[in-house]
C-alpha cells in the first residue's frame, strides 16, 4: 500500500516507476534491483488494524531473500501476536501506537523480544502510544525510529525537529519515518547525526536514484 500522511483509510496500491506491479515481492524485487539494501522495513496494516496478517505474502519474501534483514511492524502489543511469525526470522518493530501501556512494552521484552525495533509514533504535535514509555529512554533499544505519521507520503521533509528531540534524549541508533523527499533531505540527516531513514515514495518516484544512495552510504 501507499502510505500517505497516517491516514490509512485512504491507502491505495502502490504505484512504483521501478515495477508495474503492486504484490509485496514483485516490489521488494524492484527495490533491491535499484540497491542492494541489506534491511527492508514492513509495515503489515491489516495486522496493525487487527485483521488478518499476510504472513503468506512475507514468508514468500523471506524464501526469496533469506539474506535480507526484515523489521516487521505488525501491531504487536503482546507476546501472542508474535507466535506467528515466530519462524520467519523477522525483526519484530514495536510500535507505539500499538501499546496500551509501558507494562505492555515491558512484558514484550520480558517475553523474548530482546532484539527489536522500537518505534515512537507521532501525528502533528500529538505523541501516539504511553506517555511513560516516551519518557523512559532508558528502556528503549538500541535501535529507535522517530515515526511523524502526518509527514509518511507526504513530501514535506523530515521532522528534524522531533528527530533532534529524540536525539537529545538518548544514546543509539535513530532513524527517520516520514517526508524524505530527496538526496537533500538524507545528506542534512547524516549531517545531524541520524542513522538512517525510512524510504519509500522518494525511491518509487525516482526523486532517490541508486546513485544517490550509493553517494550517501560512502
Amino acid at each position: 500500500m501507499h502510505a500517505k500522511r497516517g491516514e490509512r483509510q485512504h491507502y491505495r496500491p502502490i504505484e512504483s516507476g521501478l515495477c508495474n506491479s503492486s504484490k509485496p515481492l514483485a516490489i521488494t524485487q524492484a527495490l533491491l534491483e535499484l540497491y542492494p539494501f541489506d534491511t527492508l522495513y514492513i509495515a503489515d496494516l491489516n495486522a496493525i488494524q487487527g485483521k488478518p496478517a499476510h504472513i503468506d505474502e512475507i514468508a514468500l519474501i523471506r524464501q526469496h531473500y533469506p539474506q535480507l534483514h526484515i523489521w516487521l511492524d505488525a501491531g504487536f502489543n503482546n507476546t501472542r501476536d508474535l507466535l506467528p511469525w515466530s519462524g520467519l526470522g523477522v525483526t519484530p518493530v514495536i510500535g507505539s501506537e500499538s501499546l496500551p501501556d509501558i507494562n505492555a512494552y515491558q512484558e514484550l521484552i520480558n517475553g523474548g523480544v530482546a532484539h527489536h525495533v522500537l518505534s515512537l509514533d507521532f501525528r502533528g504535535d500529538q505523541y501516539q502510544g504511553p506517555e511513560a514509555l516516551l519518557n523512559t529512554p532508558q528502556v528503549w533499544p538500541e535501535h529507535l525510529i522517530g515515526m511523524t505519521l502526518a509527514h509518511v507520503g507526504s513530501n514535506a521533509g523530515p521532522d528534524h525537529a522531533r528527530l533532534q528531540q529524540l536525539a537529545s534524549m538518548r544514546h543509539g541508533k535513530l532513524y527517520s519515518a516520514g517526508g524524505v523527499r530527496d538526496i537533500g533531505d538524507l545528506q542534512r540527516l547524516q549531517q545531524d547525526g541520524i542513522t538512517g531513514a525510512l524510504v519509500a515514495s522518494a525511491l518509487h518516484s525516482g526523486q532517490i536514484s541508486s546513485q544517490d544512495i550509493a553517494r550517501i552510504s560512502q
